[in-house]
């Protein structure tokens, strides 16, 4: 069948697909109400990627009460205009995921439409620019509600004026209510960009992390120390290079860089559909090992850093310790001093829920891995240990019980759910499988908190679907 020739035909083949497989159609769920005040069904905080498809998930299960609120202004949600300094998506440009399994809404039939079939072919990897006005346009057609410019803090319990249990969110814009909270915040879902103390000490004007506004123009005729040896950490030293710094230097604490992706392994159905499944030993010799890698660069990568005669790599070569001397940071390094004018940290994140506003009232009783299993001595990481466990629909599980069993009905969806369901929760090619898996959870949990109201609904039910002649009865 040939592709839509333009994004309008495109768009009439998104609302036929969407209506042919819309059943079943019936509305289920009622209004509620907190001291007069309306109730969502559910509130996603973060207009990326994952909140956006989980949107789009639960509005086709007729769950159409929800709200998508984001900080960041129209446009610049997620980090494709932000903090992500490659050119390209690393997935491959065919892996689909937003889309949810309906053709008309994956990435290729919009380029198609947009660009034409011959374009397409052509195209190697996705440019991230691309993939940013994609999910703008996914979450226009799919008619997923959004509100830019709105901050979610602290998350309390409350109930609705019929009794249910619902969550207060203090936000920006005023307090929200909601029956259900996915917090789809990506990479601090749980816990804060890291770098190691000593150089977070230093002034602002002398280091960032990789996921920092970074004026790189000021960097022009500079040397620039960048930490780590993953994909963001060459993203930035590429961009540092490309704006002219004078000198690039990449350190890596390991003898040899990590090359082999570890992830390209994990993608297959078997795995994705069901490393949630299986009992926690398995989830975590599989999670703990690749997370203790750092992420693989690609030759693409390594290709755009090389390309400059003054970039160079240090393996073996960690950094100890900081100083400021005479406006430069001299660093301590395995190998002896390194004096740079300016350093970046692609070190990741570190789990600290008390550092994250929606996190903060029950902070310290998030089950964590360490509370729910012991991995044998060879396996032991604290790091990871600190990632929370969470229940099969993706909810927060309680340290102690009872304490705070309102936290069953927060569901977390962004990069700290990796122990528990693996590359299932920021990844676009475990979309397909980890949406559907996380909608389903939270109708579950709004199905069974109104079986009551539902229950009374059945019995009052009297639609007829028939008439008949009362002369044809025979009474006996």
């Amino acid at each position: 069948m040939p592709a839509p020739r333009t994004l309008a035909e495109l768009e009439a083949d998104v609302a036929r697909d969407l209506a042919l497989i819309a059943h079943p159609r019936m509305e289920w769920l009622q209004p509620k109400t907190c001291g007069g005040r309306p109730v969502l069904d559910v509130l996603i905080v973060g207009a990326g990627q994952c909140g956006v498809v989980t949107g789009f998930a639960l509005l086709r299960e007729k769950v159409r009460n929800v709200l998508v609120i984001d900080r960041a202004e129209a446009g610049r949600e997620g980090p494709w205009l932000t903090y992500a300094r490659m050119p390209n998506l690393r997935s491959w440009k065919d892996q689909s995921g937003p889309d949810l399994g309906v053709p008309s809404l994956t990435y290729q039939a919009w380029h198609e439409a947009q660009f034409g079939t011959a374009a397409w072919e052509a195209l190697r990897l996705i440019p991230k620019e691309l993939w940013n006005d994609y999910l703008l346009w996914l979450r226009r057609v799919t008619g997923v509600p959004v509100r830019n410019g709105v901050e979610a803090r602290r998350i309390e319990p409350a109930r609705t004026d019929d009794g249910l249990p619902c969550l207060r969110v203090e936000t920006s814009a005023g307090a929200m209510f909601a029956r259900k909270v996915v917090l789809a915040t990506g990479q601090e879902d749980a816990g804060r960009w890291w770098m190691p103390e000593f150089v977070a000490s230093l002034p602002s004007a002398l280091r960032a992390h990789s996921a920092d506004p970074v004026d790189f123009a000021a960097l022009r005729g500079k040397v620039v120390a960048v930490l780590g040896a993953g994909a963001s950490a060459f993203d930035n030293a590429a961009t540092a290079l490309e704006h002219g710094a004078a000198e690039v230097h990449l350190f890596c604490r390991r003898a040899e860089p990590q090359l082999v992706q570890p992830y390209r392994w994990l993608t297959f159905g078997g795995f994705l559909q069901n490393i949630h499944a299986v009992p926690d030993e398995w989830r975590w010799r599989f999670m703990a090992h690749v997370l203790g890698l750092r992420e693989a660069f690609p030759q693409d990568t390594w290709d755009r850093c090389a390309r400059h005669a003054n970039f160079r790599m240090h393996v073996g070569r960690a950094w100890t310790g900081a100083q400021v001397q005479d406006g430069r940071v001299v660093l301590d390094t395995a190998r002896g001093p390194f004096a740079a004018d300016f350093l970046m940290c692609g070190t990741g994140v570190r789990m600290d829920y008390a550092s994250v506003p929606t996190l903060a009232a029950f902070h310290d009783n998030i089950a964590r891995w360490s509370d729910r299993y012991a991995p044998p001595e060879g396996e032991r990481d604290e790091r990871l240990g600190e990632f929370p466990y969470l229940a099969p629909d993706y909810a927060f599980e309680e340290r102690v019980a009872g304490t705070t069993p309102w936290i069953r009905d927060i569901h977390l969806f962004g990069i700290a759910t990796s122990l528990s369901f693996g590359p299932a929760g920021s990844s676009i090619n475990a979309m397909v499988y980890a949406v559907p898996r996380l909608a389903q959870g939270i109708i579950r949990g709004l199905f069974e908190a109104d079986l009551p109201r539902l229950w009374e609904d059945y019995r009052r039910y009297d639609v007829k679907i028939a008439e008949i002649d009362p002369r044809r009865l025979a009474a006996e």
